[in-house]
């Protein structure tokens, strides 16, 4: 796998400390966030009675929450890290994560709960910034290979994240959502001190509108762009069963499989693992082999796989190993769907753009999040167990269709010539 010094063979130093500054940033952002995924359920059921069946709806609503408020608030963060840049943004929002996470930390309620979700939702604008600041430093053609470097040295941070929060856990169930504060903390010092801003002053935004930022607005103006369309189309048709599966498997865990946090934080970092060798070496090998539409076939593939194992396991064979089958599957083959659909909708905009596209990509998630926590636990609780993994294998299924007939991709070339080398 390529390392991090060698990302920037023939560019500046200044480049080179962009360069290593993102991906150590990237890396503790998601450490950070996967330190609590594991333990959301555990949290949460500290405040319902033993045996509460209305576990999977609550973390539905707190997810949901969070949602809603970063799709509200991304358009404006990706907007105006076009104006400012990309600094101030992921500044704002490390200091945003770690008001959230000691406020949920610290608990009592529910409503408390509730309210912390609120507040790292509002300035959820990280991730966002970061994927721009990724495309102001990379070339338009190693675009997708830079997302999938990325994407792999990431997977560092989910092995070690899941795995870190489940030990944590062990001590105190609270404990994995302080840590995560604390890497929110670290993230807003290394970003003050060290980070180089990255957009130039003459690619960015000469003006800024509050009617243009309205997140509806901000989503259909992505839409209304032919070359992106298609593109956004499959990524919220693989974005939902992604959202149903990362909000609900710790809740399917508990009840089918009897599993504590410790085994489910240590089973997501095992995911981690895997995503270093897809997007680290798979990814790599693919690309400019077969290019980007039969990658993104493959992983989208995988991923009907991997939900199929779910549904089994949530309706006739409840076995640790399919669920294990289930879960390393789909987030192994998610990898290679990711970054080449990153590296397709950077590519489909200019320089002076990235912020916004990051932002719509942002709101779409978030809107997506809004809606798939609260439906996945309704129909969990409600309909039967499988039903969000059955729901999630129909959008795979009509996500592949869709981007199997996209016509700009009919004709394709790989993602750069196959005798390039990853320049990330």
């Amino acid at each position: 796998m390529t390392s991090v010094t060698e990302a920037l063979p023939e560019t500046p130093v200044s480049s080179r400390r962009a360069w290593f500054m993102l991906v150590t940033l990237t890396m503790l952002s998601v450490i950070g966030m996967t330190i609590v995924l594991p333990v959301m359920p555990f949290v949460v059921q500290q405040y319902l009675p033993q045996g509460d069946p209305s576990l999977a709806v609550w973390v539905g609503v707190l997810e949901g929450v969070n949602a809603l408020c970063a799709f509200l608030a991304a358009p404006i963060l990706g907007a105006l890290s076009d104006r400012v840049g990309r600094r101030p943004i992921i500044v704002l929002a490390s200091f945003g994560a770690v008001a959230g996470y000691l406020v949920f930390g610290i608990g009592g309620a529910l409503w408390v709960l509730l309210l912390g979700r609120v507040l790292q939702g509002i300035t959820a604008g990280d991730m966002p910034a970061l994927f721009a600041y990724a495309a102001d430093i990379t070339p338009p053609k190693d675009r997708a290979k830079r997302f999938g470097l990325l994407g792999a040295l990431n997977g560092i941070g989910f092995m070690v994240g899941p795995a870190l929060g489940g030990l944590l856990a062990a001590i105190d169930v609270r404990l994995p959502v302080f840590a995560t504060a604390a890497v929110a903390l670290i993230v807003a010092i290394l970003s003050i001190f060290l980070l180089p801003e990255s957009l130039k002053p003459q690619n960015r935004s000469s003006k800024l509108s509050l009617a243009e930022l309205h997140p509806l607005k901000v989503v259909g103006d992505a839409f209304r762009q032919p070359a992106l369309r298609g593109i956004l189309i499959v990524f919220a048709l693989l974005m939902i069963p992604f959202a149903f599966f990362t909000n609900n498997f710790s809740v399917l865990a508990i009840d089918t499989v009897g599993w504590d946090a410790t085994q489910v934080g240590l089973l997501v970092s095992v995911i981690g693992v895997l995503d270093i060798a897809v997007q680290g070496g798979l990814l790599a090998l693919l690309l400019p082999r077969i290019g980007e539409r039969r990658t993104i076939l493959i992983g989208i593939i995988g991923q009907a796989v991997g939900i199929a194992a779910l549904v089994v396991l949530a309706s006739l064979l409840a076995q640790p190993w399919l669920l294990i089958v289930g879960v390393l599957m789909l987030g192994g083959a998610q990898g290679l769907t990711q970054a080449p659909l990153d590296g397709l909708a950077s590519n489909a905009v200019g320089d002076d753009e990235q912020g916004r596209l990051a932002g719509a990509l942002q709101a779409i998630g978030s809107g997506i999040q809004m809606i798939a926590p609260l439906a996945a636990g309704l129909m969990y609780a409600g309909i039967a167990h499988a039903a969000p993994y059955a729901l999630g294998l129909v959008f795979v299924v009509a996500g592949a269709v869709v981007f199997a007939r996209l016509p700009a991709l009919r004709n394709e070339r790989p993602a750069s010539d196959a005798s390039d080398t990853i320049a990330a």
